[in-house]
């Protein structure tokens, strides 16, 4: 127990500082999550020898939940319906067609078992939302393609999911039919979103009735809510990681009482899921085992990524108006993640005999794709001519806590180009009734706002107002913006506006 104290805070600050030092090339936190676990584990320093699948598979589905559910609750219900075809496809049939074609090629061309054509095919089928966000956070791509790859990364997870309990239920079950396995899939594909949708009203109606003046009653409310809409789903055998990603969903685009202090908690609480989960993956994982099936592996990654995971972009959004580059570039996005090496955990927790040789082969395959995709996306996005650098970050931000019910949220409006450009007066916005500017953040600057403040080219504009009313300041900005600076008018869309609900 005191290697434990000492350990896992030791591997946390390695990553910890590690990231920052590697964030200028927009290395993935969770790649260096996953050296650091075979940094630590028993191959190469042996500071912890961790070899518990059983209990690894545990902690994977705990850190599982919080990464589904925030992953639903960071999804845009606007950003969605803009791209709910290509997107929902490609994180429904998309993942589908992914299995599909993978254990095609590795069953019928290369004449892997059945078995474990299967359980790869399944696994590796979906990707990885963290490591894409990751690696294009400093990239400006097209609105349409930039959701389209987010939503499909952060919605696909369910669907492989069920695949994965499918085929190990049709392995391991041998008596069962396969009509009583199609009957299984479509309960758990039917009634975990409607559990989850059910739960997460009650969820809301109960966050809205609390009006407790301790935040962090709000947390543990949260933490509560999340493990019983996956508990309650699986104790009727539904699909509870879908159910908890649907109620993340409605909870995001719903208002409630406390929700930016309870958006911060779930983005804390998957972050350190994803990095707990790759650390541990990383010990899990014996290198000296990778000698007999790394060419395998190398096979799984070029299978995956240069037949399987483009047959199901290009046929499952055909007619859909994506475009040929569009195509290329949501092909080659396909990264892999934490979901499949959490999946590649389930053979060796259901007693399969393949089961250790499953999770090498994925933790290998994923480790190519994080490394060499991920390595090379943004500058394949360039090569298409698809993205331009960004504005950098502003390093000040404003969150509104609101412990009681209020129709004032935060409106943050990015102004358009040329930098620097001399915009209007404060005094001579014409905001609707009730909204006033209440922070201006300019480079590496606060600036405060006053009457005779002109706004300027790239300023970052937070506005307090009316929820009915934001779309009418948001307008009200970037039109005085364009009308002082002509040449912004043609970019003016580029102005984006994020509310903070309380």
């Amino acid at each position: 127990m005191d290697v434990v104290y000492l350990a896992v805070p030791a591997l946390l600050i390695a990553i910890a500082l590690a990231a920052v030092w590697l964030d200028r090339w927009s290395v993935p936190v969770i790649l260096i999550a996953l050296g650091a676990g075979i940094l630590f584990g028993s191959d190469v320093l042996g500071l912890w020898h961790f070899d518990d699948i059983g209990l690894t598979n545990r902690i994977a589905n705990l850190a599982l939940v919080f990464i589904l559910f925030h992953g639903g609750f960071t999804t845009s219900r606007a950003n969605f319906r803009a791209v709910a075809l290509p997107a929902g496809g490609l994180a429904t049939w998309g993942v589908v067609l992914t299995a599909a074609a993978t254990f095609a090629v590795l069953h019928g061309v290369f004449h892997w078992p059945l078995h474990k054509a299967l359980l790869l095919a399944a696994i590796v089928s979906s990707t990885d939302a963290a490591a894409i966000f990751s690696i294009l956070r400093r990239q400006s791509l097209p609105p349409r393609l930039a959701s389209t790859v987010e939503i499909e990364s952060a919605a696909n997870d369910p669907m492989a999911i069920l695949l994965t309990m499918a085929v190990i239920e049709g392995i391991t079950a041998a008596h069962a039919t396969w009509q009583m396995s199609v009957l299984d899939f479509a309960w758990k594909f039917t009634a975990g979103p409607f559990c989850g949708w059910s739960l997460a009203k009650a969820a809301l109606s109960l966050f809205n009735r609390l009006k407790s003046q301790d935040r962090g009653h709000y947390y543990v409310l949260s933490l509560g809510v999340i493990l019983l809409i996956y508990g309650l789903t699986e104790m009727i055998k539904a699909s509870g990681m879908l159910a908890v990603f649907v109620a993340g969903y409605l909870m995001g685009n719903r208002p409630f009482v406390y929700k930016q202090g309870v958006t911060n908690f779930s983005s804390a609480i998957s972050t350190i899921g994803n990095v707990g989960l790759f650390a541990l993956m990383g010990l899990q994982v014996f290198p000296h085992q990778w000698g007999p099936i790394w060419l395998d592996g190398v096979l799984l990654f070029l299978v995956l990524t240069l037949f399987a995971r483009p047959f199901a972009v290009w046929l499952g959004t055909a007619g859909m108006g994506l475009g040929w580059r569009n195509k290329a570039f949501v092909s080659w996005a396909g990264l892999r993640g934490s979901v499949p090496i959490v999946l590649a955990t389930y053979p060796a927790a259901a007693g399969l005999p393949i089961g250790q040789e499953i999770f090498n082969l994925v933790f290998f395959a994923v480790l190519l794709s994080i490394a060499i995709q991920g390595s090379t996306l943004g500058g394949f996005a360039r090569c298409l001519g698809l993205t331009c650098p960004t504005r950098p970050k502003p390093l000040f931000d404003l969150e509104l806590f609101a412990l009681a019910e209020s129709d004032f949220h935060l409106l943050v409006v990015d102004l358009p180009d040329p930098q620097g450009a001399v915009g209007p007066a404060i005094a001579d916005l014409r905001l609707p009734a009730g909204a006033v500017i209440i922070l201006i953040t300019r480079g590496m600057d606060i600036v405060v706002p006053k009457g005779s403040t002109h706004l300027l080219g790239w300023d970052r504009v937070t506005v307090l107002a009316h929820a009915k009313d934001h779309e009418t300041a948001r307008a009200a900005l970037l039109n005085a913006f364009s009308a002082a600076v002509p040449q912004a008018g043609a970019k003016a869309g580029s102005g984006t506006s994020v509310e903070a609900t309380s």
